[in-house]
This record gives structure tokens, C-alpha cells and sequence, in this order.
């Protein structure tokens, strides 16, 4: 043999500790990525909402960008998220003033 097997089981602790960590933090990377795809929708919506009927929208977070191009409105809202920016776009058409 080669040696006593003293201190094996720590190591195969340590190692499937450290695997489940990091499956966490993948897993909770996941739903934050999730809740900002989710925040850009809704602020997307939002926002083209409120420049149809001529109203300033201020984002709570991440960019708004907006376009009007015959009678429609488009905003596209991108929102960081710890994977990826989320970007969410959104029309409305335009009410007349």
C-alpha cells in the first residue's frame, strides 16, 4: 500500500463543499440575471407608455432609449444583470395631443 488513507474524507468534503458553492452561486446568478430581464421588461413598457401620452419617465435603473417613427413609439430598456445586460423593447402607439 501506499499509505494510510488518514484525511481523505476532508479533502472529498472540502472538494464537494467548494462544488456546492459554486452551484449556488450559479444558481442565484441565474434568478438575479432572471429579475433584471424582468425589470427591463417592465420598464420598457413603462416608459413607452408614458412618452405616448406625453408624460417624462424617469427608469428606476439601467438605460432608456427612445424612438418615435409614425405614430408609434419604441423604447428599448437595457438593465445589468450579474451574467449579461438584459435589454427589453417595447411600442405604444402615440395618443394625440
Amino acid at each position: 500500500m501506499l499509505g494510510d488513507d488518514t484525511g481523505s474524507v476532508t479533502v472529498e468534503a472540502a472538494i464537494a463543499l467548494s462544488v456546492l458553492v459554486t452551484v449556488a452561486a450559479a444558481i442565484v446568478a441565474g434568478i438575479a440575471t432572471m429579475a433584471a430581464y424582468i425589470a427591463a421588461v417592465d420598464i420598457a413598457g413603462a416608459a413607452a407608455r408614458s412618452h405616448a401620452i406625453g408624460v417624462d419617465y424617469t427608469a428606476p435603473r439601467g438605460v432608456v432609449t427612445v424612438a418615435e417613427d409614425g405614430g408609434v413609439v419604441r423604447v428599448t430598456a437595457v438593465v445589468d444583470a450579474p451574467v449579461a445586460a438584459m435589454t427589453a423593447t417595447a411600442s405604444y402607439p402615440v395618443e394625440f395631443r
